[in-house]
């Protein structure tokens, strides 16, 4: 049998291929991005060009044809070099893309695939002031009249909004039905009545944008609605699932990242006479971080290719972006202190790392909410 984190050829191709793009594109401009809390057009483009934004479209609609495991491939690599540019990748293959390929109506696929293969950010537009792991309760309405829909709402927390060009976004078109009025619309940046509000201020993954949308008597055509009218809640679960594995990829590639720098830096510091790394107490904790990332992986991987396959996978999602973001911010506090002083500092990648890692606990469903979801299928007797 294969182990599970051995790749195909295929896979193993594609894995070099980002792996080398990210260290070449992405690494030069890391911390420069991080102090503007800007992503650069130019490495976007880049990211189209390759096909890094729609490694699952069809290649009929312009995309790659790949498999979401690839996709989870290249948001672990890219999260290696740089977690905020891996988020926007993943936001775009994992939630939007696939959201639009599994509910998407013929004609929708048609006129939005190609533009977020070819030069489309997606957006995924759940969360509110009021609406976080309670993720239903939404006080965006939509009300319909005469063929359309008029949205009136806020959204927060709107990874990607300020490069976004086409956003899927949850209202409620009956608040006393309760989850089951929730209905997903797809919108247009352009639409009259829809702008871009605050940008946040974040501690972590300071490239990836974070912003607030405003909604004032949007109105969107009837065809704008993903899925059905009152299915919004399924689309939101279902893309969620998924979602988290790639938080998974996230946080693994995170993780790597850290560690990398974290042995290198061990092999070259000396003190006493001889390198860190030949101390028995610096190899005990090297050990702990390579057996942490490594059960990380086997899990993210293992969701993925689940998913991939057709089989149940959302216990094995929440277990995967459970367990990866627990341990990139241990492996990643512990990079800081192997580094020492320098660490603590600016100067060295890991401090960074280190900031961008306390978002994985907290988005994609809380910790808590995963430790819930896990516990609820054993406790149910559905082990």
């Amino acid at each position: 049998m294969q182990p599970l984190t051995q790749l195909s050829e295929e896979d193993l191709m594609f894995r070099n291929s980002v792996r080398a793009f990210s260290r070449t594109e992405i690494l030069p401009h890391v911390r420069e991005m991080d102090a503007r809390s800007e992503f650069r057009k130019d490495i976007l483009d880049k990211l189209f060009s390759l096909g890094l934004m729609g490694i699952e479209i069809p290649e009929e609609f312009g995309g790659q044809g790949g498999t979401f495991f690839q996709s989870v491939l290249a948001v672990e690599e890219i999260a290696a070099v740089d977690p905020a540019a891996s988020v926007i990748v993943d936001v775009q293959n994992t939630l939007v893309v696939n959201a639009l390929m599994r509910w998407g109506s013929d004609e929708q696929k048609r006129e939005y695939l190609p533009r977020l293969a070819r030069d489309a950010v997606g957006a995924y537009a759940l969360s509110e002031a009021a609406s976080g792991s309670d993720a239903f309760a939404l006080q965006t309405r939509a009300v319909e009249a005469d063929g359309q829909f008029t949205l009136t709402g806020r959204k927060l927390w709107i990874t990607n909004a300020a490069e976004a060009g086409i956003f899927l976004i949850f209202a409620t078109v009956d608040p006393l039905a309760g989850y089951r009025g929730i209905t997903c619309f797809i919108v247009d940046r352009d639409t009259p009545g829809f702008e871009i509000g605050h940008k946040e201020d974040k501690l972590g993954i300071r490239a990836s944008s974070t912003c607030e949308l405003i909604l004032e008597d949007c109105r969107i055509p009837a065809s704008r609605v993903l899925g059905e009218v009152g299915k919004g809640y399924k689309v939101a679960i279902e893309t969620l699932n998924e979602g988290r594995i790639g938080i998974g990829g996230q946080m693994l590639g995170l993780a790597q990242g850290a560690f990398d720098h974290a042995v290198t830096y061990a092999r070259e510091r000396k003190q006493f006479g001889k390198t860190i790394a030949e101390f028995q107490g610096m190899q005990f904790q090297i050990a702990e971080m390579a057996v942490d990332i490594e059960a990380a992986r086997l899990l993210v991987y293992n969701a993925a290719h689940l998913r991939d396959n057709g089989r149940p996978f959302v216990t094995e999602a929440s277990m995967a972006k459970y367990f990866a973001s627990e341990m990139a911010e241990r492996v990643a506090s512990r990079a800081v202190e192997i580094f020492g002083g320098a660490g603590f500092t600016k100067d060295y990648p890991v401090e960074k790392l280190y900031r961008d890692a306390k978002i994985g606990r907290i988005y994609e469903g809380t910790n808590n909410m995963q430790r819930v979801l896990i516990a609820r299928r054993f406790l149910e007797g559905n082990s």
